[in-house]
Parts: structure tokens; C-alpha cells; sequence
């Protein structure tokens, strides 16, 4: 069994209230989640209103197929909003 897990810390700088965060948040969970079908959720810096920090997870049967499924991912929210990405950091167990 591989598991790959991501880190990814945005700024979303024109959210000005933890509501209008709220929304990305769920807006970007919820895609990822549907299109990728992996594990996603707000897990840093959840009071502080422009900062957004995600955990990503992928079960997996090989090493490749994880890190291919994380890849992809990172590529679609890098796509899909507007935040902008500061930090990932990514780890195969």
C-alpha cells in the first residue's frame, strides 16, 4: 500500500473575511474531491482569512500512480483559482 500525501499553503489576498475564504475553500475541496477522487481538507491557519493551507491524500497500489494522481491535482487547483501558491511539499510513504 503507497500513500501519497501533499501539503499546498496559498494566499488568497482579495478575501477580506473568513466567510468569503470559506467559499474558496469549499469551492476548490469540492472539485478536487470529484474530479480526483482523493482525500482533501483545510488543515492550517484556519482563523486567519487569506491564508490557505490544504492536505491532499492518495491511496495507491504503486509509487508512480500516487505521485501521478498528487501531480495532477497540484496542476488543476494551480489552474482552477486564483489564490496563488506559496509552498508544496509532497511525501510518498
Amino acid at each position: 500500500m503507497i500513500i501519497a500525501t501533499c501539503r499546498i499553503a496559498m494566499i488568497a489576498d482579495w478575501c477580506h473575511s473568513l466567510k468569503e475564504k470559506r467559499m474558496v475553500v469549499n469551492s476548490i475541496i469540492d472539485k478536487v474531491h470529484n474530479k480526483f477522487n482523493v482525500s482533501i481538507s483545510e488543515i492550517e491557519d484556519m482563523d486567519i482569512h487569506n491564508s490557505i493551507v490544504l492536505g491532499v491524500a492518495c491511496v495507491s497500489n504503486s509509487t508512480s500512480h500516487g505521485d501521478s494522481v498528487i501531480q495532477k491535482v497540484i496542476n488543476h487547483i494551480e489552474n482552477s483559482t486564483e489564490a496563488v501558491i506559496v509552498d508544496i511539499s509532497t511525501e510518498i510513504l
